[in-house]
């Protein structure tokens, strides 16, 4: 049914009711417009499920799921229209009119926000975060997270502003305001710089990703997880439980260490010393038996090499594969303690050591002194 159609339906009654009291006219108005919009909601969603929602999961859990909703938005609706034509005193009419403008806005709000985050809900559904690889949804998580507060905010604003502009008086009053605003305008802009760059911060961050959600980032030299990503600031979730809340602009001006950019595997460094005379072909065969016993390791990387000769030690760098951060700590931490326990259990000698010679020994014949004294002389 057309709206025009039912404004002239109730403009024929009220001239058929013209003989009946006010009081009871009104309620007659009322009552046939309740029906309506019960009737038209009906056949609203009847038509909706026949041609669409069939195919559309989503579309069929919101209608379901705001089917209430949107049947008092029918309601307040006819409600408005009855209101408009009922014989009420113009004051009384005016204030009942603006009520149910405010209440229809507030629902329609209502019903956005709702959809909103049915439809986030149900595009995450086929993402799983707790997935080993998990790269593909920490990226459609982060960019429905971030997208759906700003669609929601976007939402509140233009809900509230369709509330306020229902009042005459605040239209006028926003008319001159902006007419005559203009240094208060930049003011304002200046002092919510900060909040306007962390919301074009937020969306730029959902488009281009630098970090997802479950990201491990390292940041202001703290280790972590990303636990949540908002509007305007970011929960980094520390290896010791805190929360580093960090504005979401960081992510954007300055440098910081993303582990999971493109894949979870992470490489992790052991360093040991030992002494000169340590077998390193042994040590070596040592570490493919450590990883190749540890359920840590990926089976990708695994080896050894000498990279510095200090003044009394060796350096040795352990260089070794894991799937993700957390088990490539813990597979550092495995790989250092069997291997200094190696060191110590079967070549004790090869353990850092600090050579010292008495001087009897220095004064031997044919030490290097006396060499060095008979070449001078």
């Amino acid at each position: 049914m057309e709206l025009s159609a039912f404004y002239n339906m109730l403009s024929a009654i009220e001239q058929s009711l013209a003989a009946v009291p006010d009081e009871l006219s009104v309620v007659i108005f009322v009552l046939i417009a309740i029906v309506v919009a019960l009737i038209a909601h009906g056949i609203v969603v009847k038509l909706l499920r026949r041609a669409i929602l069939e195919r559309w999961i989503v579309a069929r859990s919101i209608v379901r799921q705001t089917e209430g909703p949107l049947r008092l938005a029918f309601v307040l609706f006819a409600l408005e229209l009855a209101v408009g034509v009922s014989p009420l005193e113009p004051a009384l009419g005016a204030a009942l009119s603006s009520v149910l403008q405010l209440a229809f806005i507030a629902l329609l709000g209502w019903i956005a926000l709702t959809s909103l985050n049915i439809a986030a809900e149900l595009y995450l559904l086929r993402y799983d975060l707790a997935a080993t690889d998990n790269l593909l949804a920490r990226k459609h998580v982060t960019q429905v997270r971030v997208l759906k507060g700003a669609l929601a905010a976007m939402i509140v604003l233009i809900t509230i502003a369709s509330a306020l502009m229902t009042f005459q008086s605040v239209r006028q009053v926003g008319v001159g305001l902006f007419a005559s605003a203009g240094i208060a305008g930049i003011v304002a802009g200046l002092a919510a710089r900060p909040v306007l760059s962390n919301l074009l911060a937020g969306v730029q961050l959902a488009l281009t990703q630098p970090i997802r959600v479950d990201d491990v980032v390292v940041i202001e030299n703290q280790w972590g997880h990303v636990e949540d990503i908002t509007m305007t600031y970011v929960v980094v979730r520390i290896w010791d439980l805190r929360r580093l809340i960090v504005p979401i602009s960081y992510f954007i001006e300055k440098p910081f260490e993303n582990w999971t950019r493109e894949t979870a595997t992470i490489l992790g460094t052991v360093l040991l010393y030992a002494d000169y005379t340590v077998p390193v072909d042994r040590v070596r065969e040592k570490l493919k038996a450590i990883v190749q016993e540890s359920r840590n390791w990926d089976g990708n990387v695994a080896t050894l090499q000498v990279t510095d000769a200090k003044e009394f030690t060796l350096e040795l760098r352990v260089l070794v594969s894991a799937r993700d951060s957390n088990a490539s700590w813990d597979l550092r931490c495995e790989v250092r303690e069997k291997l200094v326990a190696f060191l110590a259990n079967s070549m004790p000698g090869a353990l850092p050591q600090r050579r010292q010679q008495t001087l009897a020994a220095l004064e031997r014949p044919g030490n290097g002194r006396e060499v060095a004294q008979s070449r001078g002389a």
